[in-house]
């Protein structure tokens, strides 16, 4: 009966149940795009570091990491991949030849890190060949090729076809000089790593230095699942536990790799929650406020309810349940609304064209692609319930404090 009862009540006044529903449905809305659009932009920040820069896991010589020098090196790298491609939940792995330089054109200079590659191994662990805007990939044929990055082509005011000296320490210190032709210019939506990478291939790059062909600088590590990259962490070490303990060789991944990355995806994960919550601490002073309105001016209804029998426990419930109403009405609305356009931006995006250098230089993509998950919106929905039932409380204590004669006395 009671919850008849407070069913009809909350549309006695349709015009302000109305407004709390819809300040609920925005309220919510708001919080679950604020989530979808954070958790999007970390997700895909994260999925760019993987498949552009760093893959799910690396592995180098302990002493590379003081200077990049290109004498600490890995050997026989090649006996290490087929160990590693071996590893369950490992999809590729390749080796690189990776050192500090210069690029210079006619115009300008600038600090680089040089990246020697082969072309179809990294293929199958970089994506990076996905992300060209012109001219072309590595192709057989091509003489002294070298693919940069968009923000480093326009420092070096170069375009395809345009010549780059590379200076750069050979493996016995003595500055060497090699001249690149560029044949494609990348864009990741990283400007960082844009301007600061550039990639040659391998065979003719080891020449120029004097490097060791059965040793290599790094070697990058692909995974079929992200999530599994500590657990393939964990086994390659038992793998190679003897170079680990000579000191030959190291194991990182991504996040130790790049912990500020790391850290602001687990900032942005908490940040989103704490955004939600305060838009629903704002709601809940408006529910309150509205429901205190509504029991002053069923003063007299409700002392006349008491007055007939009616006990103190059904009016807070009664109370009670009018608020939960209003507020699961308004949470299901958000809800249903949030699905439909986060769903909608996760597959056509969200355009941020308008401050798409802002986020580039961040190394955030300008498009972003909003993402929630199913448990995130049974969380927020018990958030709602739990806000209602909270801002139910002191107006219905509120009612619990009329006097019965005194209220039924009270002017209609």
């Amino acid at each position: 009966m009671i919850w008849s009862i407070s069913w009809r009540n909350v549309w006695r006044n349709k015009i302000r149940s109305l407004a709390i529903i819809l300040a609920v449905t925005i309220g919510l809305f708001g919080g679950i795009f604020t989530y979808a659009f954070m958790i999007g932009m970390s997700v895909q920040r994260t999925n760019a570091a993987i498949e552009y820069e760093v893959s799910n896991i690396q592995i180098h010589n302990p002493k590379f990491f003081l200077n990049e020098e290109i004498n600490y090196t890995i050997d026989n790298p090649n006996k290490l991949i087929t160990v590693i491609e071996k590893t369950p939940g490992v999809k590729a792995a390749c080796k690189r030849i990776k050192c500090p330089g210069m690029a210079s054109t006619s115009v300008t200079g600038t600090g680089i890190v040089i990246n020697g590659i082969n072309p179809e191994k990294e293929k199958l662990v970089s994506k990076l060949y996905t992300k060209l805007i012109a001219g072309k990939y590595f192709e057989k044929g091509d003489k002294i090729p070298v693919v940069v990055g968009q923000k480093l082509a326009k420092k070096l005011k170069a375009k395809v076809g345009s010549k780059i000296v590379i200076t750069v320490a050979n493996v016995k210190g003595v500055i060497t000089y090699g001249a690149y032709i560029v044949i494609g210019i990348y864009k990741t939506g990283n400007d960082i790593f844009d301007e600061a990478n550039i990639f040659v291939e391998s065979k003719g790059f080891s020449k120029l230095i004097g490097f060791d062909k059965s040793k290599t600088s790094e070697i990058a590590i692909i995974l079929n699942n992200n999530d599994d990259t500590k657990k393939v962490t964990d086994a390659l070490q038992v793998n190679f536990i003897n170079e680990i303990n000579k000191g030959k060789i190291t194991i990182q991944t991504w996040e130790q790799m790049q912990p500020a990355l790391n850290a602001m995806t687990s900032m942005m994960d908490i940040m989103s929650y704490i955004f939600l919550i305060i838009i629903l601490i704002a709601l809940a002073f408006g529910i309150v406020n509205t429901m205190l309105m509504i029991v002053m001016e069923r003063v007299r209804e409700l002392g006349m309810l008491m007055a007939i029998g009616m006990n103190h426990k059904k009016i807070f419930s009664m109370i009670m349940l009018e608020t939960i109403f209003l507020s699961i009405i308004g949470g299901v609305f958000g809800i249903v609304i949030s699905i439909f356009i986060v769903n909608y931006f996760n597959i056509h995006g969200l355009n941020l064209a308008v401050v798409g250098e802002g986020f580039n230089s961040m190394g955030y993509s300008s498009i972003v692609y909003l993402q929630a998950d199913n448990l995130f919106y049974i969380e927020a929905a018990i958030l709602v319930i739990i806000t209602a039932i909270i801002s139910s409380i002191y107006p219905a204590l509120k009612a619990l404090k009329l006097k019965p004669a005194d209220a039924v006395r009270e002017d209609a």
